[in-house]
């Protein structure tokens, strides 16, 4: 294995099927910079190239400690997950200068493991939607380091996904490993702030306090109602709309009105950002169900009645309200991260929190060596 001391950077790579996320740390393993870049890699890996020299020319990198974890096997270019690990894999490698490591944390007692490319085919099946492991053992590793308490959940809520993460006596506690392990225990949920589209959240909805029915078409997104609820920033809506138009508040409430076959014209805007609130209330309704079960799962196991809850992602203020609702303790992931970097940074990296969290990793896995 390569010491750190050796590079002057670290670089952690998460990759999405509809998002690139970076994060670059020094030779003394401070964080430097993060970065969010589209990637929609169902159109094909020259998506996932021209997001690749984004970021490394927003870095100034050249040749880097290279940590790589991703999700993105599971776009539909590729004809089964083992083949879309390779591939990505295998352009990672060319596309990158210096020494890759692909992580691989399920295999190891620590859950820190990472390969190198010639063991890819071997180990793909541990490297499948392996970031949120990552996050969650960066998490547990840090909540050890604040001395706080040691049983917490980690939420994070990204774009399309939230993920679910029970940590006990300071060491993620999952039932499942792989996506359909983790879909089928709830650890992981097909629900997110930005490319879920509104059909997937409810088949009724109220709309001026009678329910209505809730058309099964691809009308508008959750970026969409967050826009109207004024809860999603600028800089985090990259998904293209449901329509291809623009990200206005006129636009999205055109969009969420035809999900109740209705226009825009029919109602004030102001109805319209009602309706809105309406499927966020459904949305975080089946997310705080499922943090109630974890909850009980992991009190069950440590018999601690503290538990607190962790939030991450782009849909962190869900987590925050879930935490308000259920009266747990809120902790920001951003207030896990290392105090040395500035704010801005620490906020991108708590979006991009599988990108930070296996730099992190890697970096310890390699001074330890």
């Amino acid at each position: 294995m390569h010491n750190p001391e050796h590079y002057k950077k670290t670089i952690g790579w998460d990759i999405g099927g509809a998002h690139l996320k970076g994060a670059l740390l020094d030779a003394n393993g401070k964080l430097l910079q993060v970065l969010q870049v589209p990637c929609a890699l169902w159109r094909g890996l020259a998506e996932l190239e021209v997001a690749i020299e984004t970021v490394l020319s927003s870095f100034k990198v050249k040749s880097a400690l290279h940590a790589i974890t991703m999700t993105g096997e599971l776009v539909d270019i590729f004809v089964n997950r083992e083949a879309g690990v390779k591939t990505i894999s295998e352009f990672m490698d060319t596309k990158l200068h210096g020494v890759k490591q692909f992580y691989t944390g399920a295999l190891q007692q620590d859950l820190s493991g990472f390969v190198p490319l010639s063991d890819v085919p071997q180990f793909w099946q541990a490297m499948a939607s392996a970031n949120w492991l990552a996050s969650a053992r960066f998490c547990a590793q840090q909540l050890q380091v604040m001395k706080n308490s040691e049983d917490a959940l980690l939420i994070d809520i990204g774009s399309t996904t939230s993920d679910f993460v029970p940590i006990v006596n300071g060491k993620p506690f999952c039932f499942g490993y792989t996506d359909a392990a983790r879909m089928q225990s709830e650890e992981l949920v097909y629900t997110g702030v930005i490319r879920t589209p509104l059909m997937a959240l409810s088949k009724k909805i109220s709309f001026n306090r009678e329910m209505t029915g809730v058309a099964a078409e691809y009308f508008a997104t959750t970026a969409d109602v967050y826009r109207l609820t004024g809860n999603l920033l600028f800089s985090d809506d990259m998904a293209d709309t449901a329509d291809g138009q623009e990200k206005t508040v006129f636009a999205s409430s055109r969009r969420i009105a035809r999900m109740i076959g209705r226009d825009v014209e029919d109602a004030s805007i102001s109805t319209w950002i009602e309706l809105a609130q309406a499927f966020k209330v459904q949305q975080l309704e089946r997310l705080t169900l499922v943090a109630m079960m974890h909850i009980d799962r992991i009190t069950t196991i440590s018999k601690n009645q503290g538990i607190t809850i962790i939030g991450a992602g782009v849909g962190s203020f869900l987590v925050k309200e879930i935490a308000e609702k259920m009266q747990r303790t809120y902790l920001d992931v951003n207030d896990l991260f290392n105090s040395d970097a500035v704010n801005s940074q620490r906020l991108g990296a708590s979006l991009c929190l599988p990108a930070y969290a296996v730099a992190c990793l890697l970096y310890g896995h390699q001074v330890k060596r």
